[in-house]
C-alpha cells in the first residue's frame, strides 16, 4: 500500500469484517514533535490473545474469503522503517484499537494519501455503522461524528449524492484550513 489513507481502509476493513457498529479513527500530524499517529477504535467482536499473538503473521486471517491477511503486516513494517511502531490491543466481545505511529520527518514514511476521500468513502458505503472522525495537525483538531451529521441532515441518507460531495469538501476544507493556520 502506497500511503496511510489505504491502510486506514484495509484496517477499518478488518472492524466492519468483525461487525463494528462504531468505529473512531484518530489522525494526527505533528511536524513539530516529528509524529504521525492513526488510531482506530471499534466495538467489533475483538480477538482472543492466541489471535493477537498472530497478527504480524501474513498467513494468519480470520477472513474465509482469503488465505492471507497482508495489512497489519505491511503497515507494521511501514511504521517500523519510518521510525515508529504499531500497538493492537483488543478483548473479545469489546472490539480492537490499533494505533501506528511513524517519524514525521522519516525519509521512508507514506504519504498521508487523500484522508478525505477515504472517509467519506467508508461513511457512504458504510451507513448502517457509526463513524467519528478526528484529525489533529500541530495539536488543533477537526472533528466530525455521523450521528451529529445525520441530526443536521435530517433524514437524507448518506449515500445521497450531494451529501457526499458535502462531506467531502467540508472534511477538506477543515483539514486543509488546520495546516494553512499553522503555516501563517
Amino acid at each position: 500500500m502506497n500511503d496511510l489513507a489505504l491502510h486506514l481502509l484495509d484496517i477499518v476493513q478488518n472492524s466492519l469484517v468483525a461487525g463494528a457498529t462504531f468505529i473512531k479513527v484518530y489522525i494526527g500530524e505533528n511536524p513539530v514533535d516529528n509524529q504521525v499517529t492513526m488510531t482506530v477504535e471499534d466495538n467489533g467482536k475483538g480477538m482472543t490473545p492466541e489471535q493477537l499473538s498472530k497478527l504480524s503473521d501474513p498467513f494468519f486471517t480470520s477472513r474465509t474469503t482469503r488465505k492471507v491477511g497482508l495489512g497489519v503486516p505491511l503497515l507494521r513494517q511501514a511504521a517500523e522503517q519510518a521510525g515508529g511502531g504499531l500497538e493492537v490491543s483488543s478483548e473479545p466481545g469489546k472490539g480492537t484499537s490499533l494505533t501506528v505511529w511513524f517519524e514525521y520527518s522519516h525519509l521512508d514514511r507514506p504519504p498521508m494519501g487523500d484522508l478525505p476521500n477515504a472517509m467519506v468513502l467508508l461513511i457512504s458505503a458504510n451507513p448502517r455503522v457509526e463513524f467519528e472522525y478526528t484529525y489533529e495537525y500541530d495539536h488543533r483538531c477537526y472533528r466530525i461524528a455521523t450521528p451529529e451529521i445525520r441530526e443536521v441532515l435530517d433524514g437524507l441518507p448518506l449515500t445521497d449524492v450531494h451529501v457526499i460531495k458535502m462531506l467531502q469538501e467540508m472534511i477538506t476544507e477543515n483539514q486543509n484550513d488546520l495546516k494553512v493556520c499553522q503555516i501563517q
